[in-house]
Formats: structure tokens, C-alpha cells, sequence
């Protein structure tokens, strides 16, 4: 099983933007339910930043298929100030299916 963290500020002035764009991703996984994806996005205290966690196999699995997440990729370079896309071990968890 894959897991990888993204971690990235967005602009100022992208933040609106940035948010429907994520209210639409949510919008078209809740409607399509692909089995075996878990996706959560934070939003870190500044406001400005988030992170993305993903787990599933063979990421990015279903995820470019979508049309809102083809959409929220498509600019996301030019509304960001930083990224860091990190893969991790998973040490210990609850509540998170394997």
C-alpha cells in the first residue's frame, strides 16, 4: 500500500479558488466512492497551508481520472508559494482501515 503526504501554501489571493476546487475533488470522490483510496486534506493554522495525505494502492490510483482533481492539478503550481510531496511509513494508527 502506497502513502504519501503533500504539503503546500497556497496564495493569498488563490485561496477561494483553492478551496472550491477542493469542495469539487470531495464533491466527485463522495459520488464515486473509489474502493481502497483513502484522501484528507488539513488545513494547517496559518490558513494558507495544507496537506494532502493519501493512502491506497498504487497511487495516484483513481485520482487523475477525476475530473475536479484534473481541474485542481491543473493550475495548482501557479497557486502555491511551496510544495513538498513526501512518501512515509506508517509507524501506528487508529481508526484507518488497512
Amino acid at each position: 500500500m502506497d502513502r504519501l503526504m503533500i504539503r503546500y501554501r497556497v496564495k493569498p489571493d488563490q485561496l477561494g479558488r483553492h478551496l472550491g476546487l477542493l469542495r469539487a475533488v470531495y464533491a466527485e470522490l463522495a459520488a464515486i466512492r473509489p474502493d481502497g483510496l483513502r484522501f484528507a486534506t488539513l488545513r494547517l493554522p496559518d490558513q494558507l497551508s495544507f496537506v494532502d495525505i493519501a493512502v491506497g494502492a498504487d497511487l495516484p490510483g483513481p485520482l487523475p481520472q477525476l475530473q475536479a482533481f484534473r481541474d485542481f492539478r491543473a493550475d495548482l503550481e501557479q497557486r502555491c508559494d511551496e510544495r513538498i510531496v513526501t512518501e512515509f511509513v506508517e509507524v501506528g494508527s487508529f481508526g484507518w482501515k488497512n
